[in-house]
């Protein structure tokens, strides 16, 4: 492909993803897609010649748009939003040009210093102090890996050379709404799930600050290290609210790495009216906030803040002869020391177009009106008799469930929720997602989309209204 073409069909794929971003409402949110639809469509082997851009296009359009579950429409309802907006975009399609692989500061100045300038104004926004230090990785899961691992560093020093010495033992400690990527850095360092405590919720599903220190205080005595505590603001099933405040207290008496995952909610706390349900993050010694959940910017970009950057660099800093540079001793970062990963795309810059497209004036108003949003649809579910909130609604997202008839079974009414949902789900102008609390099947719909408006969110209720009358449930 020539410059001329590049350009041509370039101009070409952006008009086609305007026009997609400007009509997604046309697509069903969820694909209809069978198993093995875009398998069967494709051939089994790549192209002896090379094909015309054209022509593959057309592939893309008749293969796989019809397989995407659409995840820019303004209906998707279901887990946490994604929001690609067009700075992010156009952010992403930039990185893609300019091709930087950020190991080295030498290797990508910008990439390298623009990540911390970018993380800086972020860490700002959120209120965070100074002492916090940001990186990038891809997902939360990653970004969470990466804080048990300095967790781990912390509580027995050189591990990552010598291993752990044998007979320790060490304990992690989350709420039973925990996520379970928790689970999955346990397994990959090492640890085991064995190793997790779950520490039991109260009827707002956080968790229960005196059962903590109780664990914490048991596994002491018995001779087992507690290694971190795991709390969440905004757990992923109710975005319920961990005590942050108490849990700190309690790590600090007792010396246990804090890990705070704010991945969906984390940057709510741009908003001064919902600052206090971050009270005591602060303190915490890492918080991972993903921006491609509700700061608008495409997949993937996962943020760790970290106030013992030394645990991190000693889990994960290895310098062959090969890597080594002056600028190593001259203060300078160099990405690769901060984790797993050798390659470090330029995440940040995508960010960076979206914080100064939108402002943080602009991320306010768009997250004050998902939190408006949820409380107008969490109100709508407490007026109808033939509906149920289960959680509170502290953000954007609002857990409900049909109360199903008189003299109905448990298990009845749960099968009811689920033809519920998978009904107006399979309408495709919306997208709904679920979870189970205290055993019942209970809807999940989580505004976060910044497209999304009030229209949506009141068609979402009419379809949940109808289709419920037409399964036998009448007001």
């Amino acid at each position: 492909m020539d410059p001329a073409e590049f350009r041509h069909q370039a101009h070409a794929l952006v008009d086609w993803m305007s026009t997609y971003l400007e009509q997604v409402e046309r697509y069903p949110v969820l694909s209809r897609a069978a198993p093995g639809d875009v398998r069967r469509a494709l051939p089994r082997q790549a192209p002896e010649r090379g094909e015309p851009f054209e022509v593959i296009f057309a592939d893309v359009e008749r293969v796989l748009v019809p397989a995407l579950t659409h995840w820019n429409h303004p209906g998707f309802f279901a887990y946490f939003a994604s929001s690609a907006s067009p700075p992010g975009i156009l952010g992403e399609m930039l990185a893609a040009a300019l091709n930087q692989q950020a190991m080295l500061w030498k290797t990508s100045p910008a990439s390298t210093e623009l990540e911390e300038t970018t993380l800086g104004w972020l860490r700002h926004l959120l209120g965070l102090p100074e002492g916090f230090e940001g990186v990038i990785y891809d997902t939360a899961s990653i970004s969470t890996l990466h804080a048990l691992a300095a967790a781990r560093e912390r509580a027995v020093p050189g591990v990552g050379e010598s291993g752990l010495p044998s007979g320790t033992r060490l304990a992690i400690y989350a709420s039973d709404h925990a996520h379970s990527s928790v689970d999955k850095a346990l397994m990959v360092l090492g640890l085991g799930r064995a190793a997790l405590r779950r520490i039991p919720a109260d009827r707002h599903f956080q968790m229960q600050s005196e059962a903590l220190a109780a664990a914490i205080d048991e596994d002491l005595a018995g001779g087992t290290r507690p290694m971190a505590v795991v709390a969440t603001i905004g757990t992923t099933s109710t975005t319920s609210i961990d005590p942050i405040a108490d849990i700190a207290a309690i790590c600090e008496k007792r010396g246990v790495w804090l890990h705070v995952d704010a991945a969906y909610a984390g940057v709510a706390a741009s908003l001064p009216e919902l600052r206090p349900h971050f009270e005591g993050w602060e303190r915490a010694d890492s918080i991972v906030v993903n921006p491609h959940k509700w700061l608008f910017t495409p997949v993937d970009l996962s943020v760790l803040y970290c106030r013992q950057m030394p645990a991190l660099l000693a889990a994960f800093s290895l310098v062959p002869e090969f890597l080594r540079t002056a600028e190593g001793d001259s203060g300078v970062r160099n990405l690769m020391d901060t984790g797993i990963q050798l390659g470090r795309r330029f995440r940040s810059l995508k960010l960076w177009m979206v914080l100064r497209t939108f402002g943080a004036e602009g991320v306010r108003a768009v997250l004050r009106e998902h939190v408006r949003l949820a409380h107008l649809f969490a109100g709508w579910v407490d007026a109808d008799p033939r509906f149920e909130r289960i959680a509170p609604v502290p953000f954007s997202a609002v857990c409900f469930r049909a109360r199903g008839a008189a003299g109905q079974s448990p298990l009845d009414v749960d099968e009811l929720n689920e033809r519920l949902m998978d009904a107006v789900n399979a309408t495709g102008e919306l997208f709904l997602s679920h979870t189970r609390l205290d055993g019942r099947f209970v809807i999940r719909l989580a505004i976060g989309h910044y497209r999304t408006e009030q229209r949506h969110v009141e068609r979402a209720w009419a379809l949940l209204q109808q289709t419920l009358e037409g399964l036998g449930l009448r007001a």
